[in-house]
């Protein structure tokens, strides 16, 4: 069920294109696969998410083979090694409904952070755990060094493989002898991916009920059939709205979800922002960012409220009404259980693809990706060559901390910034804010608790004081998620980079380069396409001593933004 509140000329316009919609036939164009109802591109060779639920639920046997073969072994842990479109929905599996008695315990592995690693290696029992690359290309830098470190020290059979037929991976899997490769369908891109193996897989090694999670996905999927009323088709409708919304202005997609649910924000975040923002256009997703008082928020906002109906949280339930007294938009959507991931999964899904054909963009390629990948390339393979990174300068030094930027972006900030340090630096770049642009925070750190904390704490302040949107990001997870819309999206982003020296590296078996190189070449790459796309963007560089680093640049932005 679903129901939306939305500012009288805004529903208009909602309920005008649904006629349209219904008058023209989009909906039963989009499940023929007419690639004219986006660009006419090659949009109908990537439409294969349409029907796989139904398709997984002819072919279940596989995945039950597969996970009581897993059980049978007595492995205590199962490790996804993936980035992007093969590791979120694991990632949102395993901590919507953590460890199942008698199956291995689902982790994730998507950061090139030393410090991460260590962090989730040191809960692993290696002799009992169950490696599981993830690739669709099998050509992904991070699963590919991934699968080298941990294969170092370990065989085969502690390895699964979930690929694309025919891929580099596969070749890799067979050669080393694997304990099981599986195959995702090569018409489906990495985001919308979840119903394949690619997310089933490592639910039915955790021991999830998978047949109820794609009945689910097959019920919604019936109801965002061609033959639903497009007002009562819920995929459609959730579309239209965030479409219209953000030609409206109103690109800001503030998902709010129950505590039970929280974490499908993370897949949520890749879903919107890699489908949709590139030529300039572009949902924008904001997810996690704490309710504030209504009186923050400008008329760039669409709130999307996902309301867990077996947990719900009554303090979200007022803050949410609050929004709507003061006319905000927001929709509602009900998850009964947690089980309904399945059928949010295909609503979201579709709901992306016709939200691209309102805004007229392409929504399964993501051209800005690439741009990044190849800049960090570029950059290892000088390491490879020299044994160094090439050198930078910064354009201030101070209190521990280096700040760099590229020519056009320190010229915008000025001579005065620098005088006044970090403060100064931090006031002239955060004054660049106009209404109507978001903040991003994009952290090349240890994703943990007390970093999310500091990180969550500043975007806080941010939003109050400069009363814009806020994004928060570790990376390199996001440069496979949202970094597509920072760099092809609307030109409202306004970036602050944070970078750190790692405490202790790991090698990278075979490799010239160590894990802390990668995730260095990979910031300073996604730095390099950032300034190329002519973003306001700043980096501010750590020392080792990532939290006190934060408090110094929290303190900062304290006093900047007073």
């Amino acid at each position: 069920m679903s129901e939306r509140t939305l500012p009288g000329d805004l529903e208009r316009t909602v309920r005008d294109t649904i006629a349209d919609w219904a008058a023209t036939g989009k909906v039963e164009r989009l499940w023929r696969r007419d690639a004219s109802l986006w660009t006419g591109g090659d949009e109908a060779s990537w439409l294969g998410w349409l029907d796989v639920a139904t398709v997984q639920l002819a072919a279940l046997d596989h995945l039950r083979r597969v996970a009581d073969d897993v059980r049978a072994a007595g492995f205590s842990h199962a490790l996804v090694l993936g980035m992007g479109g093969s590791s979120l929905c694991p990632a949102v599996l395993a901590t919507t409904f953590g460890r199942i008695a008698g199956f291995p315990e689902l982790l994730v592995l998507d950061s090139t952070d030393p410090a991460q690693i260590r962090s989730v290696e040191a809960r692993l029992d290696r002799a009992r755990t169950l490696f599981i690359v993830s690739s669709k290309s099998g050509t992904t830098l991070e699963p590919n060094i991934f699968k080298e470190y941990f294969f170092a020290r370990s065989d085969g059979r502690h390895f699964i493989a979930i690929t694309d037929p025919g891929s580099t991976l596969q070749t890799v899997a067979e050669a080393d002898r694997f304990r099981h490769v599986l195959f995702g369908v090569p018409s489906i891109g990495g985001r919308y991916s979840a119903l394949s193996d690619f997310g089933m897989a490592p639910a039915a090694i955790m021991g999830l009920d998978v047949s109820r999670i794609l009945n689910g996905a097959a019920k919604m999927a019936e109801r965002c059939g061609a033959a639903a009323p497009v007002e009562k088709n819920p995929g459609a409708v959730l579309g239209i709205v965030m479409g219209v919304a953000a030609r409206a202005g109103r690109d800001k997609v503030t998902l709010v979800a129950s505590p039970g649910i929280r974490d499908l924000g993370a897949w949520l975040e890749q879903l919107l922002a890699e489908s949709t923002g590139k030529n300039g256009r572009g949902l924008i997703p904001v997810d996690r960012e704490p309710l504030g008082d209504p009186r923050v928020y400008g008329r760039d906002r669409l709130f999307v409220y996902l309301r867990l109906g077996s947990a719900p949280d009554p303090g979200q339930d007022d803050r949410v009404a609050a929004l709507e007294r003061v006319g905000q938009p927001v929709v509602r959507l009900a998850v009964e259980d947690p089980y309904d991931l399945g059928a949010e999964f295909f609503r979201w899904e579709f709901a992306t693809a016709v939200a691209g054909a309102v805004l007229g963009i392409h929504p399964f390629d993501q051209p800005d990706v690439e741009a990044s990948k190849i800049a960090t390339r570029r950059l290892t393979d000088a390491y490879e060559h020299t044994g160094a990174l090439p050198g930078e300068g910064p354009v201030l030094e101070v209190d521990g901390i280096r700040l760099f930027t590229d020519p056009k972006n320190a010229a915008a900030l000025g001579a005065t910034g620098g005088r006044e340090g970090l403060t100064g630096m931090l006031r002239a770049h955060f004054g660049r804010v106009r209404p109507g642009d978001y903040v991003a925070l994009l952290a090349y750190i240890e994703m943990n608790g007390a970093h999310e904390d500091a990180l969550q704490s500043m975007r806080s302040t941010l939003r109050d004081r400069v009363r814009v949107a806020t994004c928060v990001g570790f990376g390199p997870r996001f440069l496979h998620s949202t970094g597509q819309a920072y760099k092809g999206g609307p030109d409202s982003g306004v970036v602050l980079q944070i970078t750190c020296d790692d405490a202790a590296d790991l090698p990278v078996p075979g490799q010239r380069y160590t894990f802390g190189v990668v995730k260095a070449a990979q910031a300073r790459g996604d730095f390099e396409v950032l300034a190329e796309r002519g973003r306001r963007a700043l980096r501010v560089h750590l020392g080792t001593d990532v939290g006190a680093g934060l408090r110094t640049l929290a303190g900062a932005l304290d006093q900047a933004l007073r």
